[in-house]
């Protein structure tokens, strides 16, 4: 059965991420899994205490800056995984089938690393200088956010130019709705809606030289599939109206 004729339901389902076409989309999700897992099974003060290590505050960037960049990137907070499992979809797993494993990993390698360090590099500085208290050092700082960011970014040059807008469009409102209902104004949100732009730009920009050079921007265009031209309703064989048989 041709696909644009498949229910919705299996169309859905080949949007979905899988071992064999999308490797990085669905192993990353499965270990995003595990980890959410082990917060629910070891309890919450246990559970405190491993996201505390793993977060990219000031205090583990300047102790053990690539730890806590690795280890931040494996961790979600324990009610998110399957609004993870959605975005990567949409997202993360198209930028997989047209770039391959290695180099969507790339693209969301340096969102997550980039974007973590032009945020918080400046307030480590504000931190040596007196200018912010010591408890902004200690901030939990954990998730995939950026990384996410980044490879939605990097999806922007490979749509078709007609689309390019309302993509940028669409990424610009998540951000601004992403930092309104996470308690505007403090600096904590401040500093996430910074790295969600920089993430964001990182694969927008960032991206786009190699992505142009690969020959994939533009190529995405989402054109509906030709209908099937009607069957002649009077074939060859079709008997003349008024006709009959023996």
């Amino acid at each position: 059965m041709p696909r644009d004729r498949l229910p919705w339901t299996s169309r859905a389902a080949v949007l979905l991420p899988s071992p064999s076409a999308t490797p990085f989309t669905f192993w990353y999700l499965t270990l995003l899994l595990a980890t959410t897992v082990l917060q629910r099974v070891v309890g919450e003060s246990v559970s405190a205490r491993l996201l505390a290590g793993a977060s990219t505050d000031a205090h583990n960037l300047w102790h053990r800056p690539v730890m806590s960049l690795i280890s931040s990137a494996l961790w979600i907070e324990d009610s998110g995984w399957l609004v993870y499992v959605l975005i990567f979809a949409l997202a993360v797993a198209p930028l997989e089938r047209r770039v391959g494993a290695g180099w969507t990993f790339a693209v969301f390698a340096s969102g997550h690393v980039l974007a973590t360090l032009a945020t918080e590099l400046p307030v480590m500085v504000a931190l040596r200088q007196g200018w912010l208290p010591a408890a902004d050092g200690r901030w939990l700082d954990i998730g995939v956010s950026y990384g996410f960011f980044a490879t939605a970014g990097a999806m922007v040059p490979i749509l078709a130019k007609r689309l390019r807008l309302v993509a940028v469009a669409v990424i610009e409102v998540l951000i601004v709705v992403i930092y309104l209902t996470d308690d505007p104004g403090s600096l904590l949100s401040i500093v996430t809606v910074a790295g969600h732009a920089i993430a964001a730009h990182i694969g927008m920009l960032g991206w786009w030289p190699w992505l142009r050079r690969r020959g994939l921007a533009g190529t995405l265009r989402f054109t509906r599939p030709p209908k099937p031209a009607p069957e002649d309703q009077f074939g060859p064989d079709s008997p003349l109206a008024g006709s009959g048989t023996r």
